[in-house]
């Protein structure tokens, strides 16, 4: 697979941005580490996390990438609202990778402190930007191996 050919999309919230973009960086890093120029990398912000799971089915039906990164980060507060929020997202990836047959990286921090978001997006514990942008390209790679062998 020539992955400097690949398309990739990437869709980033801008609530806490202070953790977003440093996933964001996370992913391109990735993505320019595997000879995959900007050109070929569209990044759409939208407003929060809740948001991400359409601007990703628009992207799918007209860009038509390869590959996707989903990237947010959302802090537990004193209410229900970030279990519904956590809940309906993961669903809503989940569903566009599964009936779209395309890999989504899930780089969408769920923390209960603002630490623990800094400590997931280029702190002491990685950043999940990279990570879920790898996990990505492997996913990629492993259905082009999975439909050229059936």
């Amino acid at each position: 697979m020539n992955r400097s050919s690949l398309k990739f999309g990437i869709v980033v919230s801008e609530f806490n941005s202070l953790i977003t973009d440093r996933l964001l960086l996370g992913a391109q890093e990735v993505l320019h580490g595997h000879h995959i120029a900007d050109d070929h990398i569209l990044v759409t912000k939208v407003p929060g996390s809740f948001e991400i799971p359409l601007a990703l089915q628009v992207m799918i039906g007209s860009y038509q990438p390869d590959a996707l990164v989903a990237l947010g980060c959302l802090i537990r507060g004193e209410t229900a609202h970030f279990d519904l929020i956590c809940q309906t997202v993961v669903q809503g990836i989940e569903h566009l990778s599964l009936k779209f047959e395309i890999p989504i990286g899930f780089g969408i921090i769920a923390a209960d402190t603002l630490d623990q978001a800094m400590d997931r997006s280029g702190g002491k514990v990685g950043n999940l930007g990279k990570q879920a942008t790898q996990a990505s390209l492997e996913m990629l790679q492993s259905l082009n191996r999975l439909k050229q062998s059936v």
